[in-house]
């Protein structure tokens, strides 16, 4: 939800419940539990180096990261058929996530199961029906009031069969499933398009419907076709005004719409250590535009001192432990090989009308005039789930700071909406709230 500042939104989100859930693993010998929220909860990377040993011994070649986090879930792996783009692997997800407008009816079919408990860890995340229309404290309160019924109904169902529930206002899901619930080499059904935002932290992380949401909650193997990998090596750095989401665009550009249909979109190479974790995250979760069924990261230092920053520094070093399993083997076969060299990688705009129509910026101006389109910006967007991470949030203050200094006033309204209670807070501490709310208009 907004609040509402000038012709500004802030986004306010207040802290969650703490969840209970239901599930046991054990981590070289040392247990490292999932979350904070989830204390009894804990990494089974013991499990996943065991399938991965299992499949190793069965195929006789290297493995890309996407196919260790897949075969490393495998419900059967001495017996499972595994050809790319064929057979259907029977998996077994670490969690489910969902949002409030999906999580409604996954529950009521889960409760017709007449289980008593869900299988594995589940939350469900309060934040697709709100609306930002006038300001934090009024959206917030207008979506409690329309959507009553349902927030009771979704909290009294998690309180009774085990489910995490993040009310509403507490921030948006892959935010949330960000800082407290994804980990390396976690495997994870998330009933929304955009749940590959978890590859940021080298997990596999797949948008699913609801259907199989319920499968998993009760137990079940989770079928999914086997996907071809598509590899992007990234060289050189990212430099100037060049950014995370520019990677994703210029892949979009390469790929189209359906360019990763069917296939994980795996990146690699020595440019992946001048991204960050929530820069990869981002990356992830605009694969989806792309019709990739997720994307992923290898583990790397950029991942660790992230957990470190959301105080999950054993998960950190259980990751560093086990990254041999969190990374591609040396020689692993890609289905197709796409390279991108971020040093020459120009800022971008992509669109209107599709997300693979690409433009580097030095040449939007001029594809504006020659097609016809609109060439005032009427509103901007600083958020959603794409773009609401602590960085996106400094790099847009810092433009606002310059424009302050220099007496710039806004031309057209912008909605400013940092990703959970933990970004506006840190943001209110660094004094990035006023740079983005004082009337510069």
């Amino acid at each position: 939800m907004q609040r509402f500042l000038g012709k500004k939104f802030i986004s306010a989100f207040s802290r969650p419940p703490c969840v209970r859930l239901f599930s046991t693993s054990h981590v070289a010998n040392s247990k490292v539990a999932v979350s904070q929220f989830e204390p009894d909860q804990f990494i089974d990377y013991d499990g996943i180096a065991s399938n991965v040993a299992v499949v190793k011994n069965r195929l006789k070649h290297p493995l890309t990261l996407a196919e260790k986090l897949l075969y490393g879930h495998l419900d059967a792996p001495k017996t499972q058929e595994i050809e790319r783009g064929t057979s259907y692997l029977r998996l077994r997800p670490d969690r489910v996530a969902m949002q409030d407008a999906t999580a409604q009816m996954a529950m009521l079919q889960f409760i017709s199961s007449g289980l008593a408990k869900v299988a594995v860890p589940s939350t469900i995340h309060c934040d697709h029906l709100i609306e930002a229309q006038l300001g934090a404290d009024q959206d917030l309160a207008k979506a409690k009031e329309m959507n009553e019924e349902v927030y009771r109904f979704l909290a009294s169902a998690g309180a009774k069969y085990g489910v995490g529930f993040w009310k509403p206002g507490s921030g948006i899901i892959h935010q949330i499933l960000l800082e407290n619930y994804a980990f390396p080499g976690l495997l994870m059904i998330g009933t929304d398009s955009h749940t590959p935002n978890g590859g940021g932290l080298a997990g596999a992380c797949i948008g699913v419907g609801g259907a199989d949401a319920v499968d998993v909650m009760a137990g079940l193997p989770w079928e999914l076709k086997c996907p071809k990998v598509i590899g992007v090596k990234l060289t050189g750095e990212l430099k100037g005004w060049s950014s995370p989401k520019d990677i994703i665009l210029e892949v979009a550009n390469l790929l189209t719409v359906a360019g990763g249909t069917g296939a994980i979109i795996e990146y690699f190479g020595p440019g992946v250590e001048s991204v960050s974790c929530t820069g990869m995250a981002t990356v992830c979760n605009m694969g989806a535009e792309i019709g990739a069924t997720t994307s992923v990261f290898p583990f790397n230092s950029r991942m660790a001192d992230y957990l470190k920053a959301t105080n999950r520094e054993a998960v950190a070093a259980a990751s560093d432990a086990f990254k041999q399993y969190l990374t591609a083997d040396e020689g692993a076969h890609y289905d197709q090989i796409l390279s991108i060299n971020l040093s020459e990688l120009e800022p971008r705009v992509n669109g209107p009308f599709t997300p693979d129509l690409a433009h580097p910026i030095s040449t939007l101006g001029e594809a504006a005039q020659a097609n016809n389109w609109p060439m005032d910006i009427k509103v901007a967007l600083i958020g959603s789930c794409t773009n609401s991470s602590y960085e996106d949030m400094c790099k847009s203050a810092s433009i606002a700071r310059q424009a302050l200094k220099h007496g710039l006033k806004a031309k057209s309204q912008f909605t400013v909406t940092p990703g959970s209670e933990q970004i506006r807070a840190t943001m209110e501490r660094d004094g990035l709230v006023y740079c983005l709310s004082v009337d510069c208009t």
